[in-house]
């Protein structure tokens, strides 16, 4: 389905209802505003008692639950992983399509691409440190790169790898992609795999393979010979398939296990909860939420304090910076103690229920993190750890003020982990240098050093609570 399809599809669902026929209409994600239309087409129906509609769709969040209700669903999704997604790739390609033309270097190139369209698929497993975000790498983009491989083996001529590089970057499967360091993923991708070697690789003994497991390609055009190349791959991937470190696996297992849990809360909470008020639900449900920001607040007069707007009267970066945290984390804190003071107040009865406090609730009891909370701060999506993080931070940041009004900020080891913005401070640190250095902010490069010390540093701060992502450390960082 998609474009200029729908007569035809009401079409074909008349003819084939009449006579019997069976009829399947794929990829009707794409279509979801026309779905109304199938529904009434369906209703007005008297088809024959052979006649079966078959129809395929990916997730969509706005797909009729009308139509999923009055049908039998069958939910498939791929086997895992580099093996089974080349043997996939090798099973929808005919053995005419590899040996066409008799030309092992065109053979060659197609099993680069399979590898190729494997990674870009496989890599999703890591998000965010393989791609961003979740790309809709699909069958189309195979077939279209096939395509565009089997022309430029077509003739004598000099095959134009950059002919091949532009069209998969700009306009096939770098046309999905919307994030720069995913497009430059993409693109030492593109170089790797598609390179004048594919051919200099039959002719020389000893050349590195450009696939990160040991590979030898056979010297054929038979789809049977890359088949059994294919079967000898282990089963599980590692992540040095993909160009990422070996301990990737623990930030896509905590991810995994962080979506588990939340889906769990979700499943966990009364059906009934966030659809209209209940006195007794809300009280059961959010009490914990509330007790716990009481027990939070108790040894501390955030709620509280008064603070004025920063101005800036205070001439260094890093202290101008530290006062405008505090200011908005005190704001933050005074902010939620009156929502949820509100919460409180309409759950006892003393108040009526407004839209604001609906949507708070309604928030809370999905275990989610309200939205006008995460407008001011991107803290954690679990309400629970979101007021404990806030807490935990507004309390730290004075000593950070007490300090740096003492100047005596830098002597001291720096725990990030307190701050709301520590790219911020970064920035404002890079600021500071400059005015020390006398030179300009551009001029500089931020340097880190894992042994002690830097001797040619004007300003250096000691940090922790730094949590690294998954990287190879070489021996002169």
């Amino acid at each position: 389905m998609g474009q200029g399809q729908a007569d035809l599809a009401i079409q074909m669902l008349k003819e084939c209802s009449r006579n019997g026929d069976w009829l399947c209409l794929k990829n009707l994600h794409l279509v979801v505003s026309w779905l109304p239309v199938l529904e009434k087409e369906l209703n007005t129906l008297q088809p024959k008692d052979t006649f079966r509609l078959w129809l395929t769709a990916e997730v969509h969040p706005h797909f009729t639950p009308i139509l999923l209700q009055s049908s039998l669903k069958i939910t498939y999704e791929s086997p895992p992983g580099l093996k089974k997604n080349l043997m996939r790739t090798y099973e929808s390609w005919t053995p005419e399509q590899i040996s066409k033309k008799d030309n092992v270097h065109r053979a060659h190139a197609l099993f680069n691409f399979a590898w190729f369209h494997a990674a870009c698929q496989e890599r999703r497993n890591y998000i965010p440190q393989g791609w961003t975000k979740f790309y809709e790498f699909s069958l189309s983009d195979l077939r279209a790169g096939y395509s565009i491989i089997d022309r430029l083996f077509d003739g004598t001529k000099d095959v134009q790898w950059e002919f091949l590089h532009g069209l998969l970057e700009n306009a096939i499967y770098g046309g999905r992609i919307d994030n720069y360091f995913d497009l430059r993923v993409l693109q030492s991708y593109l170089k790797q795999f598609f390179n004048s070697s594919i051919i200099d690789v039959l002719n020389q003994r000893n050349k590195k393979s450009v696939f990160p497991y040991s590979i030898s390609l056979p010297k054929s055009c038979s789809i049977l010979d890359y088949r059994a190349v294919i079967e000898k791959l282990p089963e599980d991937d590692k992540p040095s398939f993909f160009g990422l470190p070996a301990n990737i696996a623990r930030s896509s297992q905590r991810m995994i296990s962080s979506q588990v849990i939340s889906q769990l809360r979700i499943l966990g909470r009364s059906a009934t909860a966030g659809c209209k008020f209940d006195r007794e639900i809300w009280s059961n449900e959010l009490s914990p939420v509330l007790n716990l920001w009481k027990k939070l607040n108790q040894n501390s007069n955030l709620i509280h304090q008064k603070v004025s707007p920063p101005n800036d009267r205070q001439g260094s970066p890093i202290l101008s910076f530290i006062i405008l945290e505090q200011f908005n984390a005190i704001r933050l804190v005074q902010s939620i103690h009156q929502s949820l003071a509100a919460l409180s107040k309409v759950i006892r009865g003393t108040t009526l229920l407004s839209s604001e406090v609906q949507k708070l609730a309604s928030a809370l009891l999905n275990q989610k993190c309200p939205l006008a909370w995460q407008s001011k701060w991107e803290g954690p999506e679990d309400p629970v750890q979101y007021l404990r993080g806030l807490v935990a931070r507004a309390l730290a940041i004075q000593s950070w003020v007490e300090r740096a009004e003492k100047q005596a900020l830098f002597s001291d080891t720096l725990d990030l982990s307190e701050l709301f913005h520590p790219d911020t401070f970064l920035n404002a640190l890079r600021q500071e240098t400059a005015r020390v250095m006398g030179c300009s902010v551009d001029s500089l490069k931020f340097v880190a050093s894992w042994k002690g010390r830097l001797q040619e540093a004007k300003l250096q701060i000691k940090v922790v609570g730094v949590d690294v992502l998954p990287c190879s450390v070489g021996t002169d960082c």
